[in-house]
């Protein structure tokens, strides 16, 4: 591994070798070819002075061809300094001149390619020690990065390229040099080994881990203690498993404090639903404002189950209006989830700021509020507590619960519930005065699946049908248009039309969550096609010597590097989730393959996630299989999905659930059909107890 300290040394010496190009720059012709694409980011771009090219064959052959060196630019749709940078400097001639007179420039949807982006991060990681977006890069005409960096101030980015152009010009040799070292370390970074040690996880404690874990843990405000705050869901959802099955009261109730505290902050939207990214601060109070698909996708299914364990009403009112939120404006007709919201609206001024719809000042609450605004100051924090510090406007926030309000204002819970109501809907409708912000109306097949997995998972703690309507609908819809008939998984959709092939992360999720839509309406369909992307994945993405998947399918063009995904971030490792569908899927079908290779993908992990335990929570909650009995719960008859129903109506992540209501030839279901009876058979790797008919009893031998 090469470390990022070298690679900086490296790029300041070449930099630092040459002076500023002081001859005039000639005018190019204006050929943004941006215009053509469907990606909201990219069209965002497509009036620049910049000859912005898209990522394609036709565009890196011509850098070849053309012998000229490549800037990458990647960014996606709601990143606000990605249109800071566009508006210093990609909507200015003058730099627009310098990029064109020597450059092949290429804008990146990161969300459409992650692949490029993943390359080009590791790259700007070894460079300069860290990564985010924009992320600037520039490379030799084959795509090697020579340099690369994040938001970049005007007069810097024109120094910049002006220099790594004139060593080009000059001293070519020693950028070749400085790309092949990178390339190397490249290479090396999110590669795994396969590990050979016989362990024994039913065996291996996990506690060491939870109490390094606890160590960072914010007592305040819930989660750990820094700023900004990332809400991480897939550490929070391991968290309350751990908590549940070793009954460890403190760590529960962190769990609480952290949802809460987030349901509480400026991080959730009070008023319209839904969660922004992160928190720049430690409180979860001012949010980076982009409302992502996949945070609130996975935030419902962790309220949910949070909801299932504790019957907190803020965890059910967090998930329906965040629901409300997804139905109302990130769903299309088609029942297709969009991407985003951006961070940036108009102001009345019509300049673009970030936050602007979201935020108040005083005066527009009293406006609005009226007798009510008493009662609403004290509830949301129209004081010091709430206030945004670099504005004289508010960030709605609380600090009291719904309890403590109406003992302060001698209210009953009705009264305060309807005065909740009305303040949210007034809000909202003054809100929708404004502009509202951009939609990245693109539709991702794996955040489409992380969004039914959240649907799912609210409709086993609400038992709400539309939910399951609502996750029925999209998974239809990627069959319909994703799924194509030789197996393969489109990524992309937009405007009626399916584009780049499937990555990981596709087939994972979906085969995720086909499995969850199986488990709650016990249609075989769902399983099924779970199993044939689960085969087609093993057959285009799967390494033999190492057991792991790669990211991109053995039928895409190759990069710098095919490395995998495995380190759990704010979404999910695409090999994590395959390590635990395989593990799913292998009691389903038993199939032994499958077994072992989930049980060597967590093996290949392992000595990385004892150093650090936040990249990997995912993989602990598959440890989490292994470390007591998994059941299989199996209901066969007229009353299954009835039965079914009530199941999945109880926290209990160590299981899965199958079924049928007459007689199936699948392994877990095969025989155990009885005319007229409706049996629920309590299994442990297909060996079963006496079947029961009432469901307290198959909860006992769950528990037991």
């Amino acid at each position: 591994m090469y470390r990022p300290a070298v690679f900086t040394f490296l790029l300041f010496f070449l930099l630092s070798c040459t002076t500023k190009k002081k001859d005039t720059l000639k005018e190019h012709p204006y050929t943004n070819d941006l215009i053509h694409e469907t990606s909201p980011y990219l069209l965002q771009h497509a009036h620049n002075p910049v000859n912005w090219k898209p990522w394609n064959d036709e565009t890196l052959d011509a850098a070849v061809s053309s012998n000229k060196l490549m800037i990458v630019s990647i960014g996606y749709a709601a990143c606000h300094w990605c249109h800071v940078m566009e508006r210093e400097s990609f909507e200015d001639s003058t730099v627009a001149v310098a990029m064109n007179s020597n450059f092949i420039s290429v804008k990146v949807d990161r969300e459409e390619r992650p692949d490029v982006d993943q390359v080009y991060i590791n790259a700007v990681q070894l460079m300069t020690g860290h990564a985010g977006w924009p992320l600037n890069v520039i490379t030799l005409p084959d795509g090697r990065p020579i340099w690369g960096g994040t938001y970049v101030p005007k007069e810097n980015w024109i120094n910049t390229i002006e220099q790594v152009q004139k060593i080009y010009e000059t001293e070519p040799q020693k950028l070749i040099e400085y790309a092949t070292k990178l390339e190397q370390g490249i290479k090396s970074m999110d590669l795994v080994s396969l590990n050979t040690n016989e362990i024994d996880f039913s065996n291996y404690s996990t506690q060491p881990i939870i109490e390094t874990w606890k160590q960072s843990f914010d007592a305040r405000f819930g989660g750990h203690r820094r700023a900004p705050k990332f809400m991480m869901p897939n550490n929070i959802a391991y968290w309350l498993r751990a908590a549940v099955e070793n009954n460890d009261t403190n760590l529960l109730n962190h769990v609480n404090l952290t949802l809460e505290q987030m349901a509480y902050g400026g991080v959730y939207d009070q008023i319209g639903g839904g969660f922004a990214r992160y928190s720049v601060d430690e409180k979860w109070h001012i949010p980076h404002f982009e409302k992502m698909l996949y945070d609130n996708a996975q935030l419902v299914s962790l309220y949910s189950d949070a909801y299932l364990v504790t019957k907190n009403p803020l965890y059910r009112e967090v998930v329906e209006e965040t629901l409300n939120f997804v139905a109302s404006q990130m769903t299309s007709p088609e029942g297709a989830f969009y991407s985003s919201l951006d961070a940036d609206s108009e102001t009345a001024a019509g300049e673009l700021e970030e936050g602007a719809y979201y935020v108040y000042d005083e005066s527009e609450l009293r406006s609005v509020l009226a007798e009510d605004f008493g009662i609403f100051k004290e509830y949301y924090n129209i004081n010091s507590f709430g206030k945004w510090e670099e504005e004289n406007k508010y960030v709605l926030i609380r600090d009291k619960s719904d309890a403590e309000i109406c003992k302060a204002f001698s209210l009953s819970s009705d009264d305060l519930q309807q005065m909740k109501t009305k303040w949210k809907r007034n809000l909202l409708n003054f809100r929708n005065k404004r502009p509202k912000p951009r939609l990245d109306d693109k539709t991702l097949t794996s955040w489409n699946a992380w969004m039914i997995k959240g649907y799912v998972d609210a409709y086993k703690a609400f038992q709400n049908e539309k939910y399951l309507q609502a996750a029925l609908k999209n998974a239809q819809f990627l069959v319909a248009k994703q799924l194509q008939k030789n197996g393969v998984l489109y990524h992309n959709y937009k405007e009626g039309k399916s584009t780049i092939n499937g990555y990981l992360e596709d087939y994972a999720a979906v085969i995720q969550a086909f499995i969850g839509l199986y488990e709650v309406t016990l249609d075989q369909q769902w399983i099924d096609t779970s199993k044939a992307l689960t085969d087609y994945s093993f057959q285009h993405f799967f390494d033999n010597e190492v057991n792991m998947f790669y990211l991109t399918s053995d039928q895409d063009k190759k990069l710098i590097s095919r490395n995998f995904e495995y380190r759990d971030n704010v979404i999910p490792a695409s090999n994590s989730v395959m390590a635990k569908n395989l593990f799913v899927l292998s009691h389903h079908f038993n199939d032994a393959h499958y077994a072992q290779t989930a049980t060597q993908m967590l093996l290949n992990v392992q000595p990385e996630m004892e150093q650090y335990p936040s990249g990997f929570s995912n993989w602990l909650d598959l440890l989490s299989n292994y470390q007591s009995k998994f059941y299989e719960i199996v209901v066969v008859g007229p009353e299954a999905e009835e039965k079914v129903s009530a199941l999945n109506n109880r926290y209990l992540p160590g299981k899965l659930i199958a079924g049928a209501n007459s007689s199936v030839d699948v392994p877990l279901v095969k025989g155990r059909f009885v005319e007229g009876k409706t049996l629920i058979y309590v299994c442990v790797d297909n060996t079963c107890k006496l079947p029961v008919t009432n469901l307290a009893a198959a909860i006992k031998l769950v528990s037991n």
